[in-house]
């Protein structure tokens, strides 16, 4: 670690009491250990408040308050079944935090004062009770989120895939921790998939000056640019693939599809993603 490098101090992991928590808490604890970072695992139910507009105002009738009730109860259940996966996780510097109406809102200030959001595989797919925070921890929020994937090792081989934009600089700074406690650091750039100047030779110098040694792959030839970085990570060996999301605005990369929705639909590697 050099004298520029910011250690992470808080690695935040959303859980739902879900099948994956116990996953997700693992893979947020991988990213910690190296700095000894806290763990907080924050247990996000749905929000009685969400149905608030379809109960209408001033009156709720019997099948409301089914509703309500019907909710609480699988909130208290969701939250046992996460303190369980909490109690599983055997890294020692974690703590557990129970959301409470307005839940978005309160992820959302816990996001902000972690360093990190971790998400599991099936958030990332659109799958599961927190998909919808993954999305919005990385476009609204804009906060650095790892989605974790079989092989996550955050000081194994890390790929940085770089176009020169906003995003993919703001993820690569982001991960620059870890980038300095890598084992190998690999650039990945897709030549003539940007207007912008992006030499990915510049960024070589860039990490070297901050005591990251890496080595540069250069992607020549047409096709979706998402899938041919995706391509060359794996076959660089990626434990970890660094890139920006969401260059291009949300409605059009939803429209027409982009890297950032073929990055998250991936079966591999994990991610560390940053709007």
């Amino acid at each position: 670690m050099t004298a520029t490098s910011i250690p992470w101090a808080r690695i935040m992991a959303p859980v739902a009491g879900a099948p994956g928590d116990q996953a997700v808490l693992e893979a947020a604890a991988a990213v910690a250990a190296p700095f000894g970072a806290e763990v907080a695992a924050v247990y996000a139910p749905a929000d009685v408040a969400d149905l608030m507009p379809w109960m209408g105002d001033g009156f709720m009738g019997g099948v409301q308050v089914a509703a309500v009730e019907s909710l609480k109860e699988a909130a208290e259940e969701g939250r046992h079944a996460a303190e369980a996966a909490f109690a599983a996780c055997g890294y020692p510097n974690k703590t557990f935090i129970a959301l409470d109406s307005p839940v978005w809102s309160s992820l959302s200030m816990h996001s902000r004062l972690s360093d990190v959001v971790v998400f599991g595989a099936d958030a990332a797919r659109a799958r599961g009770p927190l998909a919808q925070a993954l999305q919005q921890m990385i476009a609204a929020e804009q906060r650095p989120v790892v989605v974790a994937r079989p092989g996550l090792d955050p000081q194994g081989v890390i790929v940085v895939a770089w176009d020169g934009g906003k995003e993919a600089s703001r993820a690569m700074r982001t991960a620059l921790p870890l980038l300095q406690r890598a084992k190998a650091v690999h650039i990945v750039a897709c030549a003539g998939s940007s207007p912008r100047v992006f030499d990915p030779e510049a960024l070589r110098a860039f990490l070297r000056a901050r005591g990251v040694t890496s080595q540069v792959t250069l992607i020549e030839g047409g096709g979706e640019v998402g899938a041919q970085l995706l391509k060359a990570a794996r076959e660089l060996g990626a434990n970890l693939f660094v890139a920006g999301a969401y260059g291009h605005p949300r409605l059009q990369e939803f429209i027409f599809g982009g890297a950032t929705r073929a990055f998250l639909n991936a079966e591999s590697p994990s991610l560390f993603l940053s709007h």
